[in-house]
């Protein structure tokens, strides 16, 4: 069974070329928002193994506030890809979502599949399987609470 990714993403052609890739790399793109409450709504109904967030979206919306909860709420890995390298956003980064793997764009396909496999515990691209455990109760009860 293929790992299912959600996608959130302001820009259509990078989000395009984040799909391809991801597909390639044998995940299941399972949906794109651009922005964070789309992320949020659509975590909830289709419980993705991983989230591939930017960090400025459009309309000024923030993704690291979207993906500290989706990791603590959902228990879904996420990964960063931005433009942004500095220092105040890496470091809201590292002290809002520690440990998450990030990508500055623009990246290389090798530098997303070795962030893929930091935040997911994925050996290899197409190479085993990998089952997360999600709470479906806890990413709920967060969209519930977050209205």
């Amino acid at each position: 069974m293929a790992r299912r990714a959600l996608i959130v993403e302001d820009e259509p052609l990078i989000a395009i070329d984040l799909e391809t890739t991801l597909r390639t790399l044998g995940f299941d793109v399972c949906g794109c928002a651009s922005n964070p409450r789309e992320a949020v709504e659509l975590a909830t109904s289709i419980q993705p193994d991983l989230v591939v967030m930017d960090v400025y979206l459009d309309g000024g919306w923030d993704g690291i506030s979207a993906a500290k909860w989706l990791r603590e709420a959902c228990e879904i890995p996420v990964v960063f890809v931005t433009g942004h390298s500095d220092g105040d956003t890496i470091r809201r980064i590292r002290e809002d979502v520690p440990n998450v793997p990030l990508c500055i764009k623009p990246f290389h396909h090798e530098q997303l599949t070795a962030a893929l496999a930091d935040a997911t515990s994925w050996d290899a691209p197409n190479r085993g399987g990998l089952l997360l455990v999600t709470s479906r109760d806890a990413c709920t009860r967060y969209h519930s609470a977050s209205q």
